[in-house]
């Protein structure tokens, strides 16, 4: 696969289209499974209040992924990702509940780079608090 977005059609300022991941309990013990991260703050209610988080929350590198999705989507190939980092700022807390959490990704082309490369800053959201900072991708275009 290659990129389907082309250098020269962006620049400094470029939206890529917003997206929302919805997160319930059973997409945490989904993730453990394929992860192998079975720690129980991320399916335990008990456990989680009892070492002090507000119940249980997803696991940062999901939360992670999730948001990759909103560049991976927009250029058309996930091998366009050169490089990708981010800071967790704040827990994806995801209640027992039928709507379970919602992570809310939006980014944009911050820095127009050599080679056909831009970087793209993201912003990521549950429950309107910021839950990932320095979120930047590295991506190569066409």
């Amino acid at each position: 696969m290659t990129a389907k977005i082309s250098y020269a059609d962006v620049e400094v300022g470029t939206e890529l289209p917003a997206q929302s991941f919805p997160v319930t309990r059973a997409t945490l013990v989904q993730y453990a499974g394929a992860s192998g991260d079975f720690n129980p703050i991320h399916w335990n209610e008990k456990f989680a209040t009892e070492v002090g988080l507000p119940d249980v929350i997803a696991h940062g590198m999901f939360t992670m992924a999730e948001a990759v999705r909103v560049v991976t989507d927009w250029v058309g190939d996930p091998g366009a990702v050169v490089e990708y980092g981010v800071r967790f700022t704040k827990p994806v807390v995801v209640p027992n509940d039928e709507k379970g959490a919602v992570i809310e990704v939006s980014g944009k082309v911050a820095v127009l780079l050599e080679d056909n490369r831009v970087r793209v800053d993201l912003t990521a959201t549950s429950e309107g608090e910021k839950v990932l900072g320095m979120s930047r991708a590295v991506v190569q275009l066409a």
